[in-house]
């Protein structure tokens, strides 16, 4: 069985039935306190605040309006658990409910950030967030290697940035999850595949230099992938700088602390894996110039030494004309009167004849002085070296005079020996019946030894 309905019954305006449940609301529930974790949390340029409250099944839109936010004690941030004061209303522009907070106190931290902070302790640690760790970014990378879902708008911002700065450097796509599960697996398996395009000889001409792992904005569930322990072990596993851009400014993940550089976009991650193209071209366009100059410098420098020897060689080559002509006409002038020139050439002649034999009658008188000069200087050295040499030798048969062993001999010694002729100088060398020879200044003796 239907129930009839009354058509006649005047129809509700939009605008009228919001207002009449929020009075509704307002007079059954406020004021209200609502207990629950912090999620998508944003601030606006008017001071304004806009996030949710939510627990395991549900969740709450909810608005802080500049002055109940400006005296909160603390920075709210997704995650924690916060308990809100306020009324419970209906936003008429969209016909969403919505509390209107108008206080609010920290709770206790929410499960997902308390197990953020975990992590975060247990690899900070561990050591991965050490400064000492963090390498420098290639200034120019032979290629970029990014890690992001194809579909994000975080590919495509990268792309932009990318193609603007540097569309001549190479980039690598290794797509990914970025949200859900399974995310942070994937994530990490695409760094590593990665990797492999980091070294000099693998199949990608040029090798990777840098890469960029990057996600847009969400809230601190959208972002949970990012803070899983095995993603961070890989970043910290890279071979090549990784530079991390997920999320906005004010989100912070483990993967971040991780990196050698946080960026706080995904545009920025792609700013800072390489400088500008046009940079480079305006650096390499000054050089251009200033080349240019040098060489217009050197090409005006050389073109002035050229015109100096042209100048210098026009100049001798006229002198040397000159000469010449001066001789050719002495020359055409001797030979005009040639008893005149003969005249000359006996003269100089005869010159010639009387230097020559004036020289070798010098020289024969100098040679005369030497050599007598040498022989009494021979005949001074050899009266000189004879008596000298006559007692040097002295000197030397008496030394060895005084080391002769016949000379020891006489004064009563012996020499032993055994019978191979082996000298005995000691008296373990003896042995009863041994025969010995005893060699005196007269002779030799042979002995026996006896006890």
């Amino acid at each position: 069985m239907t129930e009839n309905l009354d058509l006649t019954a005047s129809a509700w305006s939009v605008s009228a039935l919001c207002r009449a449940v929020a009075d509704s609301l307002d007079a059954q529930f406020n004021p209200v306190a609502v207990r629950g974790e912090i999620s998508g949390f944003s601030r606006a340029a008017s001071g304004h605040c806009y996030f949710s409250i939510k627990d395991d099944t549900g969740q709450i839109r909810c608005a802080m309006f500049r002055r109940a936010a400006s005296l909160l004690d603390f920075s709210p941030r997704d995650g924690e658990l916060v308990e809100v004061r306020g009324r419970l209303g209906v936003y008429e522009a969209r016909g969403d409910l919505q509390l209107v907070v108008e206080s609010m106190s920290r709770a206790g931290q929410g499960a997902l950030f308390e197990q953020f902070l975990r992590l975060k302790a247990k690899l900070e640690a561990e050591g991965l967030f050490d400064p000492a760790l963090k390498r420098e970014l290639p200034a120019r990378p032979r290629a970029i290697g990014v890690v992001t879902s194809l579909g994000a708008a975080a590919w495509h911002d990268v792309v932009t940035a990318l193609q603007r700065r540097v569309p001549h450097i190479p980039v690598v796509m290794a797509p990914a999850l970025v949200q859900g599960a399974g995310a942070a697996a994937m994530l990490a398996q695409s760094l590593q595949s990665l990797y492999a395009f980091t070294a000099e000889d693998n199949p990608l001409s040029p090798p990777v230099d840098v890469i960029l792992l990057v996600r847009g904005g969400g809230s601190l569930e959208d972002l949970w992938s990012f803070n899983d322990e095995n993603l961070a072990r890989v970043i910290a596993q890279s071979p090549v700088p990784l530079i991390c851009g997920v999320g906005h400014e004010t989100d912070f993940t483990i993967a971040d602390f991780v990196a050698d550089v946080r960026a706080p976009t995904p545009t920025a991650a792609a700013e800072m894996a390489a400088n500008d193209r046009g940079v480079d071209l305006e650096a390499l366009s000054v050089l251009e110039h200033r080349l240019m100059r040098g060489l217009l410098r050197q090409q005006d420098r050389q073109a002035q030494r050229l015109d100096h020897v042209a100048a210098r060689w026009g100049v001798g080559l006229a002198r040397q004309q000159d000469r010449q002509a001066q001789r050719l006409t002495a020359v055409a002038a001797r030979l005009s009167r040639p008893q005149a020139v003969l005249g000359q050439h006996r003269q100089w002649l005869d010159q010639l004849a009387h230097r020559l034999q004036a020289g070798a009658q010098s020289e024969l008188r100098d040679s005369g002085h030497k050599l007598e000069r040498l022989n009494d200087r021979l005949g001074f050295n050899r009266a000189q070296q004879v008596p000298q040499r006559a007692q040097r030798l002295e000197r030397a048969a008496l030394r060895l005079s005084s080391v002769d062993p016949h000379r020891v001999l006489e004064r009563g010694y012996a020499w032993l020996s055994d019978d191979n002729g082996q000298a005995l100088t000691h008296a373990a060398q003896f042995q009863l019946g041994q025969a010995v020879r005893a060699t005196l200044a007269d002779g030799d003796v042979q002995l026996t030894v006896a006890p």
